[in-house]
């Protein structure tokens, strides 16, 4: 039988339980797509991210949700580094991960312990129908505006203020009848810049605690309604998980903090 060492992460968060949890599977070589999404499904969790050794300070990274392959994933991102650096103990300061659908990243630490992740910035099209956004989330939006990239395009859904965002009874089915694969909802925060959820059920994800790539959105849009360009940022799910946030051009900056949860071993066959 043949085992791989795992190990699971709670991300974007200083303590246990909060945060969005990942797995972690380091590979030696790339195992077959239906193996890896196979054993995404059986952890469950919004992704599991695989990684293999590609040079000095680089490795290939894969995320996986329980039913899709996505093209870029914040959380396991961080939550990859942190396992690289903490447990495994790679000691450069600046590690690179080559993917295939968005290119090299790049992840540091700044003076404050904090992982310093730059991914692309997404880009604004025009707004959307607001009324079917507001079935699906069960209150109106000020607004629903249109983020892509390829492979993955996000709606906006602009709400007045952070009791609004908090207080959504989403309608899963509905989200996944809407024609984007994931749907973000932002307000302006109490005790930070701004406050978010988000819900991808076509991905297999009724709402993801976390989200590090939905701030490839979020962050050029709050830049650009409040003309500045740093942020705090909270998700607001019943996890909950701080961000701080920057827009660099054609880059979004975003940095979080990560914690062990736990350190296992999957048993596949031969």
């Amino acid at each position: 039988m043949k085992t791989l060492p795992i190990y699971q992460v709670d991300a974007f968060t200083s303590r246990l339980f909060a945060g969005n949890p990942a797995a972690v599977v380091p590979l030696e070589e790339w195992l077959s797509d239906a193996t890896l999404q196979t054993i995404a499904a059986e952890n469950n969790l919004s992704e599991t991210a695989f990684f293999v050794p590609a040079g000095e300070a680089k490795w290939e990274l894969r995320w996986f949700t329980p039913t899709i392959e996505v093209p870029l994933c914040g959380h396991a991102t961080l939550a990859t580094a942190f396992v690289i650096t903490e447990v495994l103990g790679e000691a450069a300061g600046t590690l690179t991960f080559s993917t295939r659908m968005v290119g090299d990243l790049t992840v540091s630490r700044d003076a404050d312990g904090w992982f310093v992740m730059r991914f692309p910035r997404r880009t604004q099209n025009d707004d959307v129908a607001v009324e079917p956004v507001a079935a699906a989330l069960g209150r109106r939006p000020d607004r629903v505006v249109e983020f892509a990239t390829p492979g993955d395009t996000s709606w906006l859904a602009v709400y007045a203020d952070e009791a609004d965002v908090v207080g959504l009874r989403p309608d899963s089915r509905a989200i996944a009848d809407l024609p984007p694969l994931n749907v973000i909802a932002t307000a302006p925060g109490l005790s930070v810049d701004f406050v978010s959820r988000m819900f991808a059920p076509k991905a297999g994800i009724d709402e993801d605690p976390v989200t590090g790539s939905a701030h490839c959105s979020l962050v050029p849009y709050w830049a650009e309604r409040l003309g500045k360009e740093s942020f705090t940022a909270r998700q607001v799910s019943a996890r909950g998980g701080d961000l701080r946030c920057q827009l660099d051009g054609d880059t979004v900056v975003v940095c979080g903090e990560a914690v062990l949860y736990l350190k296992g071993e999957i048993a596949l066959p031969e």
